[in-house]
């Protein structure tokens, strides 16, 4: 069942050349795959105790697009990141994740000032999307029960950059590789 979506996705990737029609698109195919059950493999579902978890589900051979199932504990959180200039459109699987939006107020060197312009709190079948330079966010699951989400990235997502708070108001860029808990490409293309 994966390799129908991954086909679905590969037709939205190519729909146009508009980057915003392109993403609406991708996010349109999520959604309508969010509410169904079976097409994730079971590997691609595992918590991880230390911290969430990145599990890989397709790597398009030409680079266009990946997709990732994303598992949070409870509690479990990102700090204040961006994608590195990658587009991305986020859904739940499973369970609820809240995501907070920021604006860039202030930047000197790699120290930034953010603000809190928005945050929603999504469940299973809402998916929300993000083109840069809009992208600075963090993902959380505020219940006591794993969540599940599935991302559709622009190409490879492998590193990002992290705001670490300063204390002051201001958070410190910091470059972060990113890699995957695990690989479920074989068990999702079946």
């Amino acid at each position: 069942m994966m390799r129908n979506v991954v086909e679905k996705l590969e037709r939205a990737i190519t729909s146009s050349d508009d980057i915003e029609d392109v993403v609406e698109a991708v996010r349109t195919c999520l959604v309508a795959r969010l509410t169904l059950r079976g097409w994730l493999p079971e590997e691609a579902m595992a918590v991880n105790a230390e911290g969430y978890a990145r599990h890989l589900l397709h790597r398009d051979p030409a680079g266009r697009f990946t997709v990732v199932a994303m598992v949070w504990g409870p509690g479990q959180r990102t700090p204040i990141h961006d994608h590195a200039g990658v587009w991305c459109v986020e859904g739940v699987y499973s369970g609820c994740i809240r995501v907070t939006s920021y604006d860039l107020r202030a930047r000197n060197g790699k120290r930034c000032r953010f603000e809190a312009c928005r945050e929603l709190t999504q469940d299973i079948g809402c998916a929300g999307a993000l083109i840069p330079p809009v992208e600075y966010h963090v993902i959380e699951n505020p219940e006591d029960i794993p969540a599940i989400t599935v991302h559709v990235y622009g190409g490879e997502l492998e590193t990002c950059n992290v705001f670490e708070p300063d204390g002051d108001g201001y958070h410190t860029m910091v470059a972060r590789a990113l890699s995957y808990t695990s690989s479920c490409e074989e068990a999702a293309a079946k």
